[in-house]
């Protein structure tokens, strides 16, 4: 913290979330986008599964592979503005071709994606957490700035 103003505005952060019981979104610095830190989103990064004509819906995910283990993370908290979505080789527009739930990552097609079409999307997100302490540990050791050591928060798994 460069400062007491600094201290003081994590504190009121905290407090304004009573600690543990209410969550908040954040961006994880070495996780926040559909593709690696440099490049580009596009609406190909991540596939969300394949038409048949009449599911309208699909959810947005990130999958991770490492060797012979997959994780599809679900998506929740999308950045607006950030989301690209395609069927086959074609970008999608929303508010014409679909729309986005921002509060759960759910897309809705106007027009279900045809039988054997691939949907894939990219997008910025957050991570839904909470903190995961009651009390604040603050240094003042040092007059005019602070110190908070550590600020322990967890992911929040939504349904």
């Amino acid at each position: 913290m460069r400062s007491l103003d600094d201290v003081h505005a994590v504190i009121a952060f905290f407090e304004a979330r009573q600690g543990r019981l209410n969550g908040f979104r954040w961006k994880d610095a070495a996780d926040w986008k559909s593709c690696p830190p440099r490049a580009a989103i596009t609406p190909i990064d991540c596939a969300l599964g394949v038409g048949d004509g009449a599911v309208r819906e699909f959810q947005l995910v990130k999958t991770y592979v490492s060797g012979p283990v997959t994780y599809a993370r679900r998506i929740s908290k999308p950045v607006a503005g950030s989301v690209r979505v395609a069927r086959g080789p074609e970008e999608a527009m929303e508010g014409i071709d679909f729309t986005l739930d921002p509060a759960s990552g759910l897309i809705t097609f106007a027009v279900p994606p045809s039988e054997g079409v691939p949907v894939t999307a990219g997008f910025e997100f957050d991570v839904p957490v909470r903190f995961d302490t009651d009390l604040l540990e603050i240094d003042l050791a040092a007059f005019g700035a602070g110190e908070i050591p550590s600020i322990p928060i967890i992911e929040l798994r939504l349904p």
